[in-house]
């Protein structure tokens, strides 16, 4: 660093005549009281004493200033940013000259201007250093603020920046203010805008939602996503492939400039870990064909999911769904009956037990519970029981089936803490619900179209088909309307009041867990003419939906779910635990903590907080940064207990292949900088235009003495001094 350093002084033709009258009156002055005093030594000191102060004040009157200016001894640089993220990857750029050829990639057009034979005309006069821009981390998207913003720091006496790009940005602050800091220090930006600013014909797979696992042998439905830049709808077959070579296909209708959400069912035969990979096949006018297939991890299990149904007088209804249940291979029934009629509460074979489970440790055993007609009267449940009940579904994630029936019994649940837990409110006056000669009939809602829970039939159609020429039941409910917060899947076809239509089939979540509401005893019906093709299908996926949560990974005395079960990139998932002692009984107060491992490597440990309560219950929060699986193993240190699972985070990231270049961007760079917008292909104008930039300003320190606190201290000093001096000579 060279330095250079000068005096100056901001003087005026006026102050610099009054300054030199002033020094030449003084000095008269001077003069003349040395004559006076006969040319005394003593008197001839402080008089020149009393003339340098009127002359440094004269000096600072012209407000003089001590200048330093630095000139770097290196050549200066130029910074060329160059964009290496994933919308890079987008081949939609025609070579100049060359129309009617293939696409090239927005990464091979801007190829020559990465390489350091593009910049050989720059290296006699100027330091050319060439970086990428793009996320450090996988998924994330492009922040052009940063770099732009850090460049006068990161390189030395910054001269210009190039800055090529499709502009693209979707992370950090607005580029645009770190433009104007450039421009503050006189650096310009000159952009090379790259790519297409209109998105081209394009299919893109956006979504692959496979469940955290299936059932052996059980249908899983595997919803997915496909966005169309295509001025026209058309149907292809999508094809679902899985780790072991088998395929299914689906015809699907794909929507003109938009998206179509739909879902493809998979049926597996073995239990496993598998991974799924969705294609979409290519379209004749699409251009992009590299974001036409994604992959998902699913894990197929066999188990058996411990169901607990609770009834009074063994209806048509209880009977059918006990069938059901204890002929499902995947389900573990037990059944208690509080019929009056019996000398001993329970029932005749295996599936039954003979009283209700005797604590929490035997009652969170089971993954789902039937409240049939029961309540608390005449010896059946207990306000300890239901306040159990409740407490499984709450804090560990148990579902709950009310089923009431023509006894009303179920009214007297309704005081206890259940009431809390159902979905919908009772008409009190008619504890018995309603019959009718005449059969009434389910409507479907459009929550009801789209669940799993009332999929009866493959597709939509004949889902809707089957619904309508389900029988009829000639007894329901005495709804008012469902509670605020639930879903509402169907409705009485017939009925309504001032509400609307009558609810009958409702869900809801409530803490953890799930809870259903059955509004008829009719579903047995369902049987006529098919047998059990609808009631155990229906039955069946009411049991899995309740119990997909509590079951995502469970051990010995761990069980580990979160929400959203399908995590998308960035967001917050809540993470619960359910921790026993080696004895069965819930874990309140402990050590639990998680280790989760990205698809990077990168781990992290979350600690989990107990709830401090009898349910053995732990919480926690983890928020993905990166897509693909992550791997987690739960640990307790009081138990030495261990669980090991994992979870998979969707990749729809902020920077995606076949999104449209945004030019507008950077042309607000270059304008705000003092730029230029320049094309890739004029290589020559982009070297001529940094050739032409001036050299650096030097770094200038300026002093200004006029004001400084040390003059203004030496001259009270000085003064100080003529004082005392005058004292000293006798004339004060």
């Amino acid at each position: 660093m060279n330095a250079t350093r000068t005096l100056t002084f901001l003087w005026t033709p006026g102050s610099a005549i009054v300054s030199v009258l002033v020094v030449l009156v003084a000095a008269g002055f001077c003069f003349v009281a040395w004559q006076r005093s006969g040319y005394r030594r003593s008197f001839g000191m402080l008089e020149a004493l009393r003339l340098t102060i009127v002359v440094l004040a004269a000096l600072m009157f012209n407000q003089p200033e001590w200048v330093e200016e630095f000139r770097p001894n290196e050549k200066p640089s130029i910074a060329v940013l160059w964009d290496d993220s994933t919308s890079m990857e987008t081949r939609d750029v025609v070579p100049a000259g060359q129309t009617g050829t293939t696409p090239i990639t927005r990464k091979e057009a801007i190829k020559g201007l990465t390489e350091e034979p593009a910049w050989n005309r720059l290296h006699e006069r100027m330091n050319v250093v060439i970086q990428p821009i793009a996320s450090p981390q996988p998924g994330r998207g492009t922040d052009l603020h940063d770099p732009l913003a850090q460049a006068p720091e990161k390189f030395k006496n910054l001269l210009g920046i190039v800055l090529i790009s499709d502009g693209d940005w979707n992370e950090g602050q607005p580029p645009v203010q770190a433009a104007s800091r450039l421009r503050l220090k006189g650096i310009p930006v000159f952009t090379v805008p790259v790519g297409s600013p209109n998105r081209l014909p394009d299919i893109e797979l956006l979504s692959l939602d496979a469940p955290t696992f299936g059932i052996a042998g059980k249908s899983v439905r595997i919803p997915f996503t496909v966005d169309s830049s295509l001025p026209r709808e058309y149907t292809t077959t999508v094809v679902l492939k899985t780790s072991d070579g088998e395929e299914v296909s689906k015809e699907v209708r794909i929507a003109a400039m938009g998206r179509t959400s739909e879902w493809i069912a998979w049926k597996p035969k073995t239990i496993g870990d598998f991974t799924l990979s969705l294609d979409v096949p290519k379209h004749s006018d699409e251009t992009l064909v590299d974001n036409n297939h994604m992959k998902a991890p699913i894990s197929i299990r066999e188990e058996k999911l411990k169901v607990l149904v609770v009834e009074s007088y063994p209806r048509w209804e209880y009977r059918y769904l006990r069938n059901a249940l204890s002929r499902d291979p995947g389900v573990e029934v037990s059944c208690l009956l509080f019929h009056p009629g019996l000398s001993k509460v329970g029932g005749g074979n295996k599936d039954y037990i003979k009283q209700f489970p005797g604590g929490l440790d035997e009652l969170s055993k089971y993954d789902v519970v039937f409240l049939g007609d029961v309540g608390i009267d005449d010896g059946q449940l207990t306000p300890e029981q239901c306040r159990l009940l409740k407490g499984i579904v709450e804090h560990q994630a148990s579902g709950l089936v009310f089923m009431p029936g023509l006894q009303g019994r179920q009214f007297s649940l309704l005081d206890t803490e259940l009431g809390d837990l159902c979905p919908v409110l009772m008409d009190e006056a008619q504890p018995g619900g309603w019959g009718a000669r005449t059969p009434g009939h389910f409507e479907l809602t459009e929550l009801g179209r789209r669940s799993l829970l009332t999929k009866l039939a493959d597709t939509q159609d004949d889902n809707m088909e089957v619904w309508e020429d389900l029988p009829g039941f000639q007894w329901y409910a005495p709804v008012v309307r469902a509670k605020a917060g639930t879903e509402v899947l169907a409705v009485h076809k017939d009925m309504t009041n001032e509400h609307g239509r009558l609810p009958l089939l409702v869900t809801r979540t409530f803490g953890a867990g799930k809870v259903l509401f059955m509004g008829t005893d009719g579903a047995w019906r369902w049987r006529k003419g098919v047998e059990d093709k609808y009631h155990y299908r229906f039955w069946g996926q009411v049991v899995r939906w309740m119990a997909y949560q509590r079951n995502m990974a469970k051990g010995e005395t761990m069980r580990l779910y979160y929400s959203p079960d399908q995590p998308q990139m960035r967001q917050t998932l809540a993470l619960h635990a359910n921790v026993m002692e080696k004895s069965g009984e819930p874990l309140t107060k402990g050590e639990v903590t998680a280790r989760i491992v990205a698809p990077s490597g990168k781990a992290e440990t979350v600690r989990f907080t107990s709830a401090g309560d009898e349910w053995g219950v732990f919480n926690s929060r983890f928020t993905a940064e990166e897509p693909g699986k992550h791997e987690v193993t739960l640990m307790c240190k009081q138990t030495n207990a261990s669980l090991e699972t994992s979870f998979f985070v969707q990749g729809v990231a902020a920077e995606r292949i076949g999104r449209p270049a945004r030019p507008e961007v950077l042309e607000e760079i270059a304008r705000v900088t003092r730029g230029k917008v320049i094309e890739p292909s004029k290589l020559n104008d982009i070297v001529q235009s940094l050739a032409n930039l001036p050299e650096p300003v030097p770094s200038v320190r300026r002093v200004q003495l006029w004001s400084h606190p040390v003059f203004a201290g030496v001259l009270v000093l000085l003064l100080g001094v003529f004082w005392v001096g005058r004292k000293v000579v006798g004339l004060i």
